[in-house]
């Protein structure tokens, strides 16, 4: 079998991580004088770690982020942020353990980022993850109810290891937003985790949505079993504003 036959073949099987890597590992092999169940382990590891990348890949893309953040480009100095909190969500084990997290701040602090940084670092954990900001969620929910697809809707929201509903309050919702959110943390509830987002505290929770009675039912399910991080300090958009008009009236009067 020569070198384009084999290379065919591994493909022909879904090899592809071994069939990218041969000649390297073959090479290596040669140097290093490893022996065939070395050669062959190295091999095996490429394909795993190939399979895993585009697991990768396609869960961050089925979540939906509106930006793929990380905390690594998080700024923790600018906000007053709980670090070890943030931290030890992101290990996922709040995941396992199907508790829910609220976080709760001024527009632009970075609970956004923070929140589909957890979603990634979710997803590197092994988790499967949705993200939608709230409106998307209930306009979402609304149209599949027009076209009778609903209970699809709500099963694809209430069968995800993790959901992460962003900027909850920030737009006004619709009137039965409250019944919506309700069905689904109930579904949710001990099965699942969720990250709501909102810079809304939760007092004014009853006004965003107008029905107290489910507001009251979903919140007392949302935190029985919740992490609470509230984010004080100022919006880190409007001081990059800031910055970026600094620079350039510096570079105008140079």
């Amino acid at each position: 079998m020569t070198n384009d036959e084999l290379d065919r073949a591994l493909r022909q099987l879904r090899l592809g991580g071994i069939a990218d890597t041969l000649a390297l590992r073959a090479q290596q092999a040669r140097v290093e004088n490893l022996g065939p169940l070395d050669f062959i382990g190295l091999l095996v590891h490429d394909e795993l770690q190939r399979r895993r990348d585009r697991l990768v890949e396609r869960r961050v893309k089925s979540a939906g982020f509106r930006d793929q953040k990380t905390l690594d480009t998080f700024d923790w100095k600018f906000n007053a942020v709980d670090r070890a909190l943030i931290f030890e969500l992101a290990s996922g084990r709040f995941i396992e353990q199907h508790e829910d997290v609220l976080l709760l701040g001024n527009a632009g602090v970075g609970k956004s980022h923070i929140a589909q940084a957890i979603g990634m670092a979710a997803i590197h954990a092994g988790f499967r993850v949705l993200y939608r900001e709230a409106h998307v969620l209930f306009e979402d929910l609304l149209l599949a109810g027009a076209i009778g697809e609903r209970s699809e809707a709500i099963a694809t929201y209430s069968d995800i290891p993790l959901l992460i509903i962003d900027d909850l309050g920030m737009r006004k919702l619709p009137a039965n937003a409250a019944e919506d959110l309700l069905e689904i943390v109930m579904r949710r509830y001990e099965r699942a985790s969720t990250i709501l987002t909102s810079n809304r505290p939760l007092e004014d929770w009853p006004n965003i949505f107008g029905d107290t009675p489910a507001v009251a039912a979903f919140l007392d399910r949302l935190m029985h079993h919740s992490h609470l991080a509230e984010i004080r300090g100022k919006s880190y958009r409007l001081h990059e504003h800031s910055l970026t008009a600094r620079n350039r009236k510096a570079k105008a009067t140079a």
